[in-house]
Formats: C-alpha cells, structure tokens, sequence
C-alpha cells in the first residue's frame, strides 16, 4: 500500500502526512488517500469508544485524546408509520457528533507538535475542540460572530478556551479566523481531513450495531457535510475490506431556508440564505460541496430541503416520544418521513436516522416552539 497522504480530490495533488498542514497549498480543502478498511477481527472490544477502531484511523503511536466518545445508543422509533434506527449522537462529552472528529483531529495533531489550536464555531464544533484541546494539555482559541448570544460559548469559556467575538456574520468570522491561521494552527472542524477520520467512526459504529452489515440508507443533517463524508470514507473502507457488499444509500437533510448542497444536488438554483431554526446546519457556502454532492451521487441516496414548520413539528414529535435533541438534527427525522411517502425509501428497509446535538444546547429555542417563556 502507498504511503498515507494529504489528497486535493479535485486534482490529485497530494502532500506527505508529517509536517502538520490543514489546507492545499492555494487553500484547497483536502482529504486523506484511501486506507484499506477493516475487519470485525480487528475492532478492540476491549476499548469503550471510538477508538477501538484504531485499526482503521491513520497511524498514532502516541496516546489519543480520549473521553469515551462513540458508541452511543441504535434506537428504534416508529415515525411517519414505519420504523427508524435514531443514531443518539449526542450521548457524546460534549453533546454532538463532534466529538468523533475533535478526538481524532487532535489527537493525530498533537502527536505530530501541535500545542495550540483555532478553530471558528459559535456551537458544538467550538464546544469540542475547546473540550479535547484541554483533555490534551492544548491551548484553544475559537473565533465567534460578535452577535452570538454568550450562552452560546460558556461551554467553551468553561473548558479554558480564548474566545474572540468578531465584527460581522458568520463568513466575516470565518474569513477572519484564515487571517489569524498564519499565527496559530487551523484546526478547523470544516476544513482539517483529521476531522473526517473522526466521522467516519460513525460508519465502522453502524457496521457493528447491526452485526457487521450496512444498513439499507442512512439520513444525515448536513450542514459543511463532515458526517455525509465521513459516513462515505467509512463505509467505503469497509467496502474495500470486503467487509460489507454494498454501500447504504446515503442522504442529506437540509433546511429548505439553507440548503445549498440539496439544491446543487436537485439542480434547482441558488438561493440566498434565510433564517433557519435548523440555525446548526446553516452553511451558505459549503468547503466541500462537490465532493457531497458525489457522496450522494455514488451511493445513489439524495437529498430533502425541510420547511421549517416541518423541522418543528419533528423537533416535538421526537421529544414526545423520549427523545430531545435539536432541531438542527430533528430535520432528519423530518426527511425520514418525507422520504417515506414519496416512495424513495420503504417500510421494510433499515433506515439510521443520525441525530447530531442534545436538545438541552436549544432551550430557548424549543421554548418558542412550546410558547413557553424562559
């Protein structure tokens, strides 16, 4: 097997892992070249977390950063007349999805130098990097919006992060945080392919949840796309392995209001973004859009644009039956149902449903949808 490297997918330009990097020369978002995959022979059991697929991660030799991430809860639940597996994913330290890619993103940094870290995120990607860098002994700095509400960053400020507000949107912030890139490292949850090693977990976890096979489709809030990749890297390296015979059918939920990888993908124009209660998901300008957009082509899976009173319906419907979580991932529960009646997935069929983020993280939020005035 070639060695493993740093891949521009749109060229083929590769760079050798090593010296630390988390772009192209020019700024290109990058991947990883394939890794072979594994075999249910060299999953740890004896490691309660992500990382009893070792295996099948890029080679570290030092310790990783660990906090028990992975192996949360398959939980079925019927919704719009047929039954669903809910991937609980925000029974994670944190309590998102995140933390797949942080964990693995600075562990494999760390051990290559790396002793202090940015990152941009007014939300569960800050709150992870903030929580693993101090695990590991790291200093972070994470760049928010000036107008995020500062309830929003206490779980960053609580685990010791430096937290600057910038000027401006969301794109001001992140164009930003690529100015202060030149004076500490960008390990940047939307760009470094470290943190889509993480994600792919998600896919080697599935696997071993349904007695080493691929579900039949697997539903995705996506928002930059990193669980719609990573999902793909994993279930392509089982594939590889021969350790699945086909791939699931994956598909992106989007909020109608943003949904710019759902339109790409429908071919339908462009539209400005609005305000969205799916506030998690709301990534006007995708790093990786061309390489979702082939994620959703080559598994023959699709997309659904959500409205947002059906995002709210499905944010209190889930939570009816036991299960608070966002709404930013309460849409794929919504896209479920609509992917149901118009025939694109069957009753019969196993269905993951992947929900990201605890609903405690959008109290107020729920609050409205209640009525209910804090």
């Amino acid at each position: 097997m070639e060695a493993l490297a740093y891949l521009d997918p749109r060229t083929g330009r590769t760079w050798p892992l090593g010296a630390p990097r988390w772009c192209g020369d020019n700024q290109e978002p990058l991947l990883l070249t394939d890794l072979p995959g594994i075999g249910r022979e060299q999953v740890d059991r004896s490691t309660r977390s992500l990382w009893r697929y070792r295996a099948a991660l890029p080679p570290l030799k030092a310790e990783p950063i660990t906090m028990g991430e992975g192996c949360t809860p398959l939980v079925p639940r019927r919704i719009g007349g047929a039954e669903a597996l809910l991937k609980c994913e925000w029974f994670m330290p944190t309590g998102s999805f995140k933390d797949r890619g942080a964990s693995v993103m600075l562990s494999l940094l760390r051990a290559e130098g790396v002793t202090a870290v940015l990152e941009d995120s007014s939300g569960n990607g800050g709150a992870a990097i903030a929580a693993y860098a101090a695990a590991g002994g790291m200093r972070a700095k994470i760049m928010v919006p000036a107008s995020t509400s500062p309830a929003k960053t206490v779980q960053s400020r609580a685990s010791g992060a430096e937290i600057e507000l910038v000027p401006g949107n969301r794109q001001d912030c992140a164009d930003a945080a690529l100015r202060e890139a030149a004076s500490i490292f960008y390990a940047s949850h939307n760009w470094h392919p470290y943190f889509l090693q993480g994600t792919k977990t998600l896919a080697y976890e599935l696997w071993e949840d349904l007695g080493f096979q691929a579900p039949d489709n697997v539903i995705i809030p996506c928002g930059a796309g990193s669980n719609v990749l990573g999902c793909a890297i994993g279930f392509g390296e089982l594939l590889r392995a021969g350790s699945i015979d086909r791939l699931p059918r994956i598909f992106a939920a989007q909020p109608a209001n943003c949904a710019p990888i759902a339109r790409a993908f429908l071919d339908l124009d462009p539209e400005p973004a609005r305000p969205t209660i799916a506030e998690g998901t709301a990534i006007a300008q995708p790093l990786r859009l061309p390489e979702c957009i082939g994620v959703l082509r080559q598994t023959q899976g699709g997309a659904v644009m959500l409205s947002e009173e059906a995002i709210a319906a499905a944010t209190l419907d889930l939570a009816r039956s036991g299960i608070y979580v966002e709404p930013t991932c309460a849409q794929a529960a919504a896209a479920f149902a609509k992917l149901l009646g118009t025939g694109t997935i069957r009753p019969e069929e196993r269905t993951v449903v992947v929900l990201t983020g605890t609903g405690l993280k959008a109290t107020p939020r729920i609050a409205e949808l209640l009525g209910v005035a804090l």
